[in-house]
């Protein structure tokens, strides 16, 4: 299934996924244009970062961080709340910006973390960020969301199936959400 646009975070890790999507997408024969996105980046986690997750443990935020993220700011780095602002404003961004220059049925990829994407994710489903602890998100996962004119939708979430080739159907104009659930798939 081609992909218009490759975009990552800049850590090296997700580079390196990017790599391997992007290398899969050329020896399909398709074109695809990669950037990187610092909207996109893990959190930052300032003090806490490369700390082992058994001290964290130990730490009274975590607690916080568990049951009301939106309250937390980490010692020295970024609150919860600033993360999922600037990683969901860069989604509708470039959401908006490839649907203008390839059609609404568009396909890209956000190479991401999962905090990131557990909060776009969140953010798709009208969620609160206090109740984004409730998705999960393995590494090198598929979660998927199509933005709609009316809203978004996300139709898959921490998926390791590798066909994804129904994506590559367009959106049913003007459609909505259909009652009963609709046909899945054509």
């Amino acid at each position: 299934m081609p992909v218009v646009r490759l975009v990552t975070s800049p850590q090296e890790r997700c580079k390196q996924t990017a790599k391997a999507v992007a290398d899969a997408q050329r020896g399909a024969g398709h074109k695809v244009r990669t950037t990187s996105e610092k909207a996109l980046a893990e959190c930052d986690y300032g003090d806490w970062q490369g700390q082992a997750i058994k001290d964290l443990l130990k730490e009274p935020l975590w607690r916080t961080v568990q049951q009301q993220p939106s309250a937390v700011t980490f010692p020295g780095g970024e609150s919860m709340v600033a993360m999922q602002h600037r990683a969901v404003s860069a989604v509708r961004r470039i959401d908006a910006a490839v649907s203008r220059e390839h059609g609404a049925g568009a396909v890209w990829v956000a190479v991401s973390h999962g905090d990131i994407i557990k909060s776009v994710l969140a953010d798709a489903l009208g969620l609160h960020l206090d109740l984004f602890q409730r998705i999960n998100v393995d590494p090198a996962s598929i979660s998927v969301v199509r933005y709609g004119p009316d809203r978004p939708y996300v139709l898959a979430s921490n998926t390791h199936d590798g066909d994804l080739s129904w994506l590559a159907q367009p959106p049913p104009a003007g459609q909505g959400a259909v009652v009963g659930g609709g046909a899945g798939p054509r």
